[in-house]
């Protein structure tokens, strides 16, 4: 209980006469050590216990994608997106294009709302990062069958995209990878 005080431990009894004589008697051959021979033995540190991953993972899934798009009202719906890393060569880009790196794994996000779709990347763009994953396809749609048939979606994903620090590059995927309903990511590579 918080607040109370533990109990103190209640001090042995103390030992009879003829208990005493009888732990005389067993070490009465005892001679004590010279202390030439003795080693020093130092406690062993205990390892660190790192953080739980879920805790972490749970702040960035949850507070680690805005929404806020400020280049949004410039953007024709059907404008193809691409993004890469400042310092990062356009033959990386390139190569992304054209198939370079195999697609180890994807997300679809057909019939997900926006806050829904934002925790599913999130998630999967952490296993993602601990898996050692370099490539993956996240699709999106066209928007074919939302409002005023524009992508929510493709904006929103790419816009998620550039927010997060493993992200590499990435760029739409060619057509028979689900053209302008999928991107193609490249991420870093795990050290």
């Amino acid at each position: 209980m918080i607040g109370k005080r533990p109990r103190r431990a209640k001090a042995p009894a103390p030992l009879s006469e003829e208990e005493v004589a009888l732990f005389r008697q067993a070490v009465a051959d005892v001679r004590p050590l010279r202390g030439l021979n003795r080693i020093r033995q130092t406690p062993q540190r205990p390892w660190p216990e790192p953080r739980p991953l879920a805790l972490d993972e749970q702040v960035e899934t949850v507070d680690g994608l805005s929404d806020n798009i400020p280049w949004y009202d410039n953007l024709d719906s059907g404008a193809e997106l691409v993004f890469r890393r400042p310092g990062l060569n356009r033959q990386t880009l390139r190569r992304l294009r054209s198939g370079h790196w195999v697609i180890e794994a994807q997300l679809d996000l057909h019939g997900y709302t926006s806050d829904e779709a934002r925790l599913q990347l999130a998630e999967f763009l952490n296993q993602c990062k601990k898996r050692g994953l370099r490539c993956v396809r996240i699709i999106h749609g066209k928007g074919l069958c939302s409002k005023n048939k524009e992508p929510v979606l493709k904006i929103k994903v790419r816009n998620w995209l550039m927010q997060r620090e493993e992200v590499l590059a990435f760029c739409q995927a060619s057509p028979a990878d689900g053209g302008g309903g999928a991107a193609l990511v490249l991420l870093k590579a795990s050290a």
